[in-house]
């Protein structure tokens, strides 16, 4: 086992790089340019599996003409497309997955390949699809069988304590119709449901649960239709057809007043989310460029003159709705949804600690249909300059046709008041259709009330639009991480991939590792604290959000006080040109002060979606001093359209060998710094609430810088203000090189 200390054993030396560079870090000159970089041959190396990874290095930099004259065996040569090319062919296999001979000639001109190239390409492709879906339909049918076999089940025991209509006695089926088996056995289940949602009622209020003596085991049928003159005041034909909706809305009516209320909100919350995620105008209103939908706020009232109830006084209303078509069955989005982890996991860039307070109900079954559980969650945009909104809600999931899924969260502050009520959530959520070969249309609604405080000017385009927290940013953030769950189940190493990952085992390794480092870089990179973080007081800068916490035997951070700095600034670029500049390795010498101005190397890339961009690397720094010689650099970078990471880590040496051979991931120590770039704004006008200020962004970037970094290794010593007074240097210093590097003009 390695020791995760030597990891962090060269940061005293980035602390003194740190206090170096702090001198220097006023004038506001661009580092001068590195040495040209050393002509490496142009040839792919395949390691063997295993092997050490200072051989591999050793191997992917060595000169392929040094040797004895003895001419080598001559072996089969491969060619391997370029990100473009792959890039062209991936879009061209969207619009047509069987192009003829003449598509095929001008694709492979216009790229540069044999058309036999283009064909085979287009052959592996088909088959690597057809093997996916293939995989999605086994497992949907398996989910299938598993269901069919509990009802099957259920069914049996229903019918073995079934009661004769005539005698009262145990019934024999040849006597019965096939219709009133069925209704008999409905009856057995509802009966069940009906009871265990009252027994969960009577926790709330804390009354006795209610009996239901109506509910008769043997009632009196005719024509299929049995009378039941009790509570409900419905026949036992429409109790057994009822959806699960009519099946809420009965339990609400019972006295017992908490649970009813909430079953009741619910209900109604996922008949307004229906209608807002189907609705067209005048309800929603597109924006100039059509890359908007705005609600049109004096229609939803009329539209919902009984809505969850009125709006608050002084909050200001942000209302979005977009779709999608993402790469993921619509049962795998649902358990995203519904399994608070998984929820908070994907969603780490918006959530930043979502939890489950109670379970109402699990639904039917081996699925989600009909859960109902209340949950609080803290949303955070990855900055200092904004605050967080925290909020309490019920989450509602139903299935309304077959492969078709709506999940609606709404606050249950009516419920349960609470001082600093900063942030309420109107009926928001997701309808999800199922579509062919595995993927689904998922169109969001995010309808919330809040209290713009607290909020940077640098940010307020931003927050105000409701860009920052809005539908657009929770879709793209699911389509992205569909890309990036597909990428880690695959049993391949990928055709984009090279350098040192050689083995399926290490590459989904190495991306376990990096999506464990973008959640830890998302922990510390807002304005949230939670139980984990203390913030540090007075120290005079404002700009500069420090935070510190002692790490005691915790699986994947090193021990000892570990102090975590951010800050926000204002770039004149759009957030893609400043995503591309900090996540090249050619221009990383510019801004990391680690590199020191040295040459660095990539020694593996992972794609990691379908933008060449999205991908994870392993970096080595050139010319480091001899105490980080064994120091290699982990870095994860994603783009979408509602923003970008780029996140990295100094890893062992020793630590990557493990990963890289296919080993747990999950004990290797990091501690992650790197980049949130957002867009500074809509691109078009937006309404800002009820002031008639009207504004837009800029096109430029708004962007966060945060570093994690140890600064004792003893848990119990006292803060030194000498390190911490370094880390607010190396922050102030990083951003100072950037500003210089991209200057006033566009070429970097």
């Amino acid at each position: 086992m390695f020791n995760p200390s030597n990891v962090f054993d060269g940061q005293s030396d980035l602390l003194e790089l740190a206090r170096q560079a702090a001198t220097t870090a006023g004038q506001n000159e661009p580092p001068p340019p590195p040495p040209p970089p050393q002509q490496m041959p142009a040839m792919v190396v395949h390691h063997p599996r295993g092997g050490d990874l200072e051989s591999r290095m050793a191997n992917h930099v060595m000169d392929p003409s040094s040797g004895d004259d003895q001419e080598p065996p001559k072996k089969k040569q491969y060619h391997r497309h370029t990100q473009h090319q792959i890039q062209e062919m991936e879009a061209f296999f969207k619009e047509c997955p069987h192009p003829d001979d003449k598509q095929r000639k001008e694709l492979g001109r216009r790229l540069g390949l044999e058309p036999l190239q283009v064909k085979f390409w287009f052959q592996n492709k088909r088959t690597q699809m057809k093997a996916h879906h293939e995989r999605n339909e086994n497992t949907q049918l398996r989910h299938e069988n598993d269901k069919l076999r509990a009802e099957s089940l259920r069914y049996k025991e229903a019918l073995s304590n079934a009661i004769c209509p005539t005698c009262g006695g145990p019934a024999a089926f040849g006597d019965m119709s096939f219709d009133e088996q069925h209704l008999r056995m409905e009856n057995a289940r509802l009966r069940e449901e009906i009871e265990r949602m009252a027994g969960m009622a009577s926790r709330y209020a804390g009354k006795s649960v209610v009996a239901y003596p109506n509910l008769m085991p043997h009632p009196q049928i005719e024509n299929g239709v049995g009378t039941y003159g009790g509570q409900f005041g419905m026949g036992l034909g429409n109790l057994m057809y009822a959806s699960n909706t009519d099946l809420l809305r009965m339990v609400a009516s019972s006295p017992i007043c908490d649970m009813s209320m909430i079953i009741d909100l619910a209900v109604t919350a996922m008949e307004e989310l229906l209608r807002m995620a189907q609705a067209g105008e005048p309800l929603w209103m597109s924006s100039i460029d059509n890359s908007l939908e705005m609600l049109n706020e004096d229609e939803y009232f009329r539209s919902f003159p009984r809505g969850i109830g009125s709006k608050v006084i002084g909050m200001a209303t942000e209302a979005s709705r977009d779709s999608t078509v993402v790469m993921m069955h619509h049962s795998n989005i649902v358990e995203i949804m519904m399994n608070v982890d998984r929820w908070n996991k994907v969603f780490c860039n918006i959530v930043y600690h979502g939890s489950t307070l109670d379970i109402l109900t699990n639904g039917a079954t081996g699925t989600y249909n009909g859960a109902l559980q209340v949950m609080s969650a803290e949303m955070h945009v990855p900055s200092p300059f904004v605050a967080t909104r925290k909020s309490y809600f019920v989450r509602y999931c139903k299935e309304h046709t077959t492969g078709t899924w709506a999940i609606v969260d709404v606050s249950v502050d009516d419920f349960w008041p609470r001082e600093g009520l900063r942030c309420r959530r109107r009926p928001s959520g997701c309808l999800i259709q199922e579509l062919q070969n595995g993927y689904s249309k998922v169109t969001w609604v995010e309808h919330v009330e809040v209290y713009h405080k607290d909020v940077h000017s640098l940010y307020i385009p931003l927050v105000y639009s409701g860009l920052g927290f809005g539908a657009r940013r929770w879709l793209t953030t699911l389509e992205r991480q569909c890309e990036r769950l597909e990428n880690l189940l695959a049993n391949a190493v990928s055709p984009s991939d090279y350098g040192v990952v050689t083995s399926p085992e290490g590459r989904k390794s190495i991306l376990k590792l990096a999506e464990r480092m973008l959640m830890s870089f998302c922990d510390g990179a807002g304005a949230a604290t939670g139980e984990t973080w203390a913030v540090l007081s007075g120290n005079g800068l404002n700009d500069i959000r420090a935070m510190t916490r002692k790490s005691i035997n915790d699986p994947g951070k090193p021990p000892g006080i570990i102090l975590s700095a951010a800050t926000s600034f204002w770039l004149h670029l759009p957030p893609k040109r400043v995503f591309e500049f900090l996540r090249s390795h050619t221009t990383r010498n510019k801004w990391d002060v680690l590199s020191n101005n040295s040459e660095v190397t990539e020694m593996a890339y992972i794609a990691n979606g379908s933008d060449p961009g999205n991908s994870v690397s392993l970096l080595r720094v050139n010319g480091m001093n001899q105490n980080q010689n064994n120091m290699l650099i982990l870095q994860d970078s994603c783009f979408d359209a509602s923003g970008a990471f780029v996140v990295y880590a100094p890893v062992d040496i020793v630590a990557m060998n493990i990963v890289l051979s296919g080993g747990d991931s999950e004990y290797v120590a990091f501690l992650p710094s790197g980049f949130a770039i957002l867009p500074d704004g809509p691109k078009t006008p937006s309404h800002y609430g009820g002031d008639g200020v009207m504004d837009i962004g800029s096109g430029g970037s708004l962007v966060t810088v945060a570093f994690q970094i140890l600064i004792d290794s003893i848990p119990t010593a006292q803060m030194s203000l000498s390190s911490v007074n370094t880390v607010y240097n190396l922050i102030r210093c990083t951003v100072d090189r950037i500003k210089a590097s991209v200057g006033g003009h566009d070429d970097i």
